[in-house]
């Protein structure tokens, strides 16, 4: 009984909550940044190099895969070394990488300008109020110039 309330502890504190929560919008993340890469980026970018998709370009390894333009109806003919789609892993790891440091930058950015807002100034303390006090009963009782 008592493991099943340690786990039971575990699971509900917050710690596990929000890595939860950090995986799902992390997978959510990927496929946003992949559309970015494959729907935005690369086509600008195969345009620019003459049309070409990284994803079709391969090496092939035995001479029926020669000449065929698609990897996966090479890869159906023979052996090939397909790193074009390594090249688009990459690509998409180095534009995953640059999103999450601008991210975090941002995040830290704005943590630093929270930290150097001043502070507001510390309430008066009993003897403070209390002088005060003291003072605005003395300005009551002075008497008062009737002639400017």
């Amino acid at each position: 009984m008592k493991f099943f309330q340690k786990f039971k502890d575990f699971a509900i504190k917050g710690n596990v909550l929000d890595l939860a929560v950090g995986i799902i919008i992390g997978a959510a993340f990927t496929t946003v940044t992949q559309s970015l890469v494959n729907d935005v980026i690369m086509p600008p970018v195969g345009k620019i190099i003459d049309n070409v998709n990284f994803s079709n370009l391969y090496i092939p390894l035995d001479e029926q895969t020669r000449g065929i333009s698609s990897v996966e109806e090479a890869r159906k003919a023979g052996a090939v070394i397909a790193y074009g789609n390594f090249l688009q892993s990459v690509i998409n790891f180095l534009i995953i990488s640059m999103t999450v440091f601008l991210l975090v930058n941002l995040v830290h950015s704005v943590r630093q300008k929270e930290a150097q807002k001043p502070a507001d100034p510390p309430a008066p303390t009993k003897e403070e109020t209390l002088l005060m006090e003291i003072r605005d009963a003395l300005r009551d009782l002075a008497p008062k110039n009737e002639n400017p």
